[in-house]
């Protein structure tokens, strides 16, 4: 009997049996002017303002009602976004601008979708050099935020900037590098928007190539056994840590000499939908659930496929969440991984997979990785389900392994926090308080995680 059969006749026998799938709490009401990809952020804005060029956007940042937010493509969990003040979006400062096959440079307008960036990349036989798992995000919003792929010896998208220009609230239009205006340069890298707004980019990309990807599952103490090993082996290794099922997924990416090959797409979501299945009708009873889950899990299940990068690396995400993600120094990866499963598996209503990846340092002021190899670990809860345990139980577990936050996901750290734990915090605020006296940038969450306020 196959794996979907299996789960409709136990689902079968717990309806003649009388159950009943528990009821989930809803959290938040229909947000109304902006909101989020998950629904939790939202806004009523007074001006909501998409400039055509570089000179609009300047006027716009120094007239425009503040607080000032630029406005990407949504994905951020935290409230970088919401004003009363002004949205700015920056979709019209868009697409390929110019690239050099030799110097394996590409220029690109912030407001360029790293999908769409992927395939004008691609159309010139250039490709980034990693991407993160979803690629509906602006170039300016995942440089902004620290938005990262995996690969033990892969830095996060913002250490490829080789050059940007700025725009500031005090009229400045800065072009800026390592060696012109090096000191906004590493503030402007990850700057959470709190600065002006990025017109365009230079980056550093690479020929492109072809990856094989290989999926597969192992037994959760066996997978977690493996991870160094398996990071160190591959260009890019992930995995995913399957709560109340006993089971993980490793995934890894190689480049290889071959040809693309045709394929299906990956069958995540089904996987998640029996995840969240087993969970409504069997989370209050976990040992039942772990020992369903352990006869419908197919341990020998492998899916590999072979395309270009761009291809492989990102991929659809259409199930809506709230997520949380910290960045722990990499000896202490596989144990912080081990507590937070422990802690997930305390609860009955967790059901999405424990996601884990790898990156290297890099020296942006506000980097996750600034100056430390780290892996990133993200929880994650159903968009219209409680999602308090990911802020208080995940983050006593980050704290103590001195967890820097992923700036657009969930987080509660205080502004005493961050500046220990970033050596150049107080830098990044002298150049702020340099290019934005005033604060036209700072909505609420700004003015708390940055002022203390």
């Amino acid at each position: 009997m196959q794996r979907r059969q299996i789960l409709q006749t136990l689902t079968a026998t717990a309806l003649m049996a009388g159950l009943r799938p528990p009821a989930v709490a809803q959290t938040g009401t229909a947000p109304q002017g902006w909101h989020n990809w998950s629904g939790l952020q939202s806004c009523q804005p007074q001006a909501w303002k998409a400039p055509a060029d570089e000179t609009e956007v300047l006027q716009l940042l120094q007239t425009a009602p503040p607080p000032l937010r630029n406005l990407g493509a949504g994905h951020s969990f935290s409230p970088l976004v919401p004003t009363t003040g002004s949205l700015l979006s920056l979709d019209r400062l868009s697409g390929l601008r110019q690239h050099d096959l030799k110097t394996a440079t590409a220029t690109l307008g912030a407001g360029t979708r790293l999908a769409q960036a992927s395939r004008a990349l691609d159309a010139v036989g250039l490709a980034f050099r990693n991407l993160p798992d979803i690629d509906v995000q602006t170039l300016a919003g995942a440089m902004a935020t620290g938005t990262h792929g995996t690969g033990m010896q892969l830095p996060a998208l913002h250490a490829d900037l080789q050059q940007l220009v700025l725009l500031t609230p005090t009229g400045q239009r800065l072009e800026c590098s390592r060696q012109q205006h090096p000191e906004v340069f590493a503030a402007a890298q990850v700057s959470l928007g709190a600065l002006g707004a990025i017109g365009e980019m230079t980056l550093r990309v690479r020929p492109r190539h072809v990856l094989r990807r290989k999926a597969w599952l192992l037994p959760t103490e066996e997978l977690l056994r493996a991870i160094p090993r398996l990071a160190a082996a591959h260009r890019q290794f992930e995995c995913y840590l399957l709560p109340h099922t006993g089971y993980g997924a490793a995934i890894v990416h190689d480049e290889v000499q071959q040809q693309p090959q045709a394929r299906t797409e990956a069958p995540d979501e089904d996987v998640l939908a029996d995840l969240k299945r087993l969970r409504d009708w069997f989370g209050r009873w976990p040992a039942m659930r772990h020992w369903v889950a352990q006869r419908l899990i197919d341990p020998s299940l492998q899916e590999e496929a072979v395309d270009w990068s761009w291809k492989l690396l990102s991929t659809q995400r259409p199930t809506r969440f709230n997520e949380t993600e910290c960045h722990v120094p990499q000896a202490d990866g596989v144990a912080c991984l081990r507590e937070v499963l422990a802690a997930l598996e305390l609860r009955n209503d967790v059901f999405f997979p424990v996601e884990f990846r790898f990156i290297a340092a890099d020296d942006a002021w506000l980097s996750p990785f600034y100056q430390r190899a780290s892996c990133s670990i993200a929880v994650h809860a159903a968009h219209d389900e409680p999602w308090d345990y990911l802020l208080r139980d995940m983050g006593v577990i980050f704290r103590r392994y001195g967890g820097r936050p992923h700036w657009g996901k969930l987080h509660d750290r205080s502004q005493a926090e961050l500046r220990g734990l970033y050596p150049r915090w107080n830098d990044f605020l002298a150049v702020r308080r340099q290019l934005d006296p005033q604060g036209r940038m700072l909505n609420p969450h700004l003015q708390r995680i940055l002022m203390g306020a």
